[in-house]
């Protein structure tokens, strides 16, 4: 009899559990839903954009990238993204190494405030750095200022995925090298870089598809320059149109390809050395 009802109650918190899980992800799939009817509507032949879907069409896209306004953006939104991306990897690798391995005494704070820029508001650090570099340094705002901007947001998000990396490194594997012979560089090109190498490759492209979206900071430090978050807002102001429609989807699916890319890069990298020593053996 105690077993039975052992039973009956298991069954019944997985039907639950069951239930629960359904519920989550309904609810997962509402709160995305408006993002696949913007992609659903860049396909809509209606030239308002919204319903109803009047055909199919690849017009909005050709439109699109043969706006002479959105290839502006594209290409400063490019460039900041890839300052920003250099900018924060090497600032955040390096940074990663005092965090995991020095024995200072107030290690935990210092981490604290070197990854406090995720926690503060983008509109705070907008309005410190603008103040910052206009009043203080009396510098025009330009591409420049926002990659600063942009760099102190994104480099804690590097310094967090390497120093995860960093907590796992086995250092017998450095004594061994320097027991052989090998001195502090050899060591950190040897093994330390491609053991993290994996780690560092998804912090870069995470901090690549942060500084794709991001707008506030931008907003607030790129003066009369435009990215392409900064151009769709501005054209939204103004209704919603296929051609926004279609440039939002591409920026959608770009930040999703690189966050995937970046979840998948330590896989990817092992699997490449796998091969690559398959072929030298």
């Amino acid at each position: 009899m105690a077993a039975e009802n052992a039973d009956v109650v298991a069954r019944h918190r997985r039907l639950v559990r069951i239930a629960l899980g359904v519920w989550a992800v309904l609810i997962y799939a509402f709160l995305f839903f408006p993002i696949a009817l913007l992609v659903l509507f860049s396909f809509n032949a209606n030239r308002y954009g919204t319903f109803p879907i009047t055909g199919w069409t690849l017009d909005w896209y050709s439109t699109a990238l043969s706006n002479y306004q959105i290839q502006d953006a594209v290409q400063t939104t490019l460039q900041v993204a890839l300052e920003v991306t250099a900018i924060s990897t090497i600032v955040g690798t390096a940074a990663a190494f005092p965090l995991v391995r020095s024995r200072l005494p107030f290690r935990g704070g210092l981490r604290v405030s070197l990854t406090l820029p995720i926690l503060i508001p983008g509109l705070l650090i907008g309005v410190a750095l603008l103040s910052w570099f206009t009043n203080v340094f009396n510098l025009q705002l330009s591409v420049e200022t926002a990659v600063v901007g942009q760099s102190v947001y994104v480099t804690p998000f590097v310094i967090l995925v390497v120093a995860a990396r960093l907590e796992g490194f086995d250092r017998m594997l450095e004594r061994a090298a320097a027991d052989l012979g090998a001195n502090t560089w050899k060591r950190l090109r040897y093994v330390i870089l491609p053991l993290i190498g994996p780690a560092v490759l998804a912090g870069a492209l995470f901090a690549f598809t942060l500084s794709l979206d991001e707008f506030i900071i931008t907003l607030f430090l790129i003066g009369n320059h435009n990215t392409l978050p900064i151009y769709i807002y501005t054209q939204v102001k103004f209704g919603i149109t296929p051609e926004v429609n279609a440039v939002a989807t591409m920026l959608i699916a770009a930040s999703l390809s690189l966050s995937l890319l970046g979840f998948a890069s330590p896989a990817l990298v092992r699997v490449a050395r796998r091969r690559l020593t398959g072929r030298a053996a």
